[in-house]
C-alpha cells in the first residue's frame, strides 16, 4: 500500500494575463475551486496510478472541507486516517499566468494540527511506501519517517514547500526528491561538497546512504543511489498550469515503486505523469490516469 501523511486543503484558483509585482493589482479572467494539498494531490495520483492508498491528514469542521475531500473519496483512498480539527481546512490561494507560471500563499488551517500521534493510524507495514511533504508540522515528519524505519516501509520525503529545517530530515528518508531549487537549498544547509549539482547528489548519497532525485522541469529528472546515477527526460509539452506537476510525480513515483518497477521505470513514468499534469488547469482535476501515462510512454 502507498501511505501519504500530508496536507489537505483547498485551492482558491484566478486566472490572470500575468502574474502581479509587489503592492500591484491585476485583473484576473477566471475563477474556480479544487481540491488540492501537497498530501492529498499524492494520495490522488498513487491512486490513478493504480496503488491502493490510505492518506492521515486533517480538515476543518466547515464548508470546504467536503470539497477538499471530494475527488480523494471519488478516487477509492481510504480516508479514515483523516481527522476533524477546530481550525479551518486549508486552504491555497493560486494566481495562474497565461504561461502557467503560478504565484501561491497556503494557509494550513487544519494542517497544522496533524501530530506525531497521528502517526499511527497509518498502519504501516513491510513493503508499504510511505510518502511525506512539508505542509505538516515538522515534528509529524520526523516521526512517521521513524516509524516507517521500525517497521520497514520505504520512505519518501518530498522537500516542497521548501524550509531550512527540512534539509536535517533528509538522512532519515529512503529517497528524496526535490527541485533544482529546494536541492541547491538543501546542498548549502547541508554544506555538500561538490562544483555542481551532479557532484554534490553524490556527496549527499556519500554521507548518507540514501537517494536523491531532483526535478528539473522540461529538462527531466536526475537521480543518485549508492549504485548508479540516472537522467530521465521529460516529455516536451506546452504547459497550460503547473500545479500540482510535482505532486503528481511524486504520486505516481510511490505507486510505481510501490508496485515493484525499477527506479529508472519508475522515475520515467514518474516524469511523464507529472509533464501531462501540465496540461490541465488546477492540481487534483489534471492529475492524469494510468492509462494516460502508459499512451504517452
Amino acid at each position: 500500500m502507498v501511505v501519504v501523511i500530508g496536507s489537505v486543503n483547498l485551492d482558491l484558483i484566478a486566472t490572470v494575463g500575468r502574474l502581479p509585482g509587489p503592492g500591484e493589482t491585476v485583473a484576473g479572467d477566471a475563477f474556480s475551486t479544487a481540491p488540492g494539498g501537497k498530501g492529498a494531490n499524492q494520495a490522488l495520483a498513487a491512486a490513478r496510478a493504480g496503488a491502493s492508498v490510505r492518506i492521515i491528514g486533517a480538515v476543518g469542521m466547515d464548508a470546504f472541507a467536503k470539497e477538499a475531500l471530494a475527488l480523494l473519496k471519488a478516487g477509492g483512498v481510504d480516508l479514515s486516517g483523516i481527522g476533524e480539527s477546530h481550525a479551518a481546512t486549508g486552504t491555497a490561494l493560486i494566481l495562474v499566468a497565461e504561461d502557467g507560471e503560478n504565484m501561491i500563499a497556503v494557509v494550513p488551517g487544519a494542517n497544522d494540527s496533524v501530530l506525531p500521534g497521528d502517526v499511527d493510524k497509518a498502519r504501516l507495514q513491510k513493503r508499504d511506501v510511505l510518502l511525506l511533504q512539508n505542509e505538516i508540522p515538522l515534528k509529524t515528519v520526523r516521526a512517521a519517517l521513524e516509524a516507517a524505519r521500525s517497521a520497514g516501509a520505504t520512505s519518501i520525503l518530498n522537500t516542497a514547500p521548501y524550509a531550512d529545517d527540512i534539509a536535517d530530515l533528509l538522512a532519515l528518508a529512503d529517497m528524496v526528491v526535490a527541485n533544482e531549487t529546494e536541492f541547491d537549498l538543501c546542498a548549502g544547509r547541508l554544506a555538500l561538497p561538490g562544483s555542481d549539482r551532479e557532484a554534490r547528489m553524490k556527496a549527499f548519497v556519500a554521507q548518507t546512504g540514501r537517494t536523491i532525485v531532483v526535478t528539473l522541469g522540461a529538462a527531466g529528472v536526475v537521480a543518485a543511489t549508492p549504485e548508479t546515477f540516472l537522467r530521465v527526460p521529460s516529455p516536451a509539452i506546452e504547459p497550460v498550469d503547473t500545479v500540482g506537476a510535482g505532486d503528481t510525480f511524486c504520486g505516481y513515483l510511490g505507486a510505481s515503486l510501490e508496485a515493484g518497477e525499477t527506479l529508472e521505470a519508475a522515475l520515467r513514468r514518474a516524469a511523464a505523469a507529472g509533464a501531462l499534469a501540465c496540461l490541465r488547469p488546477g492540481a487534483q482535476p489534471a492529475i492524469p490516469r494510468a492509462k494516460e501515462v502508459a499512451d504517452r510512454l
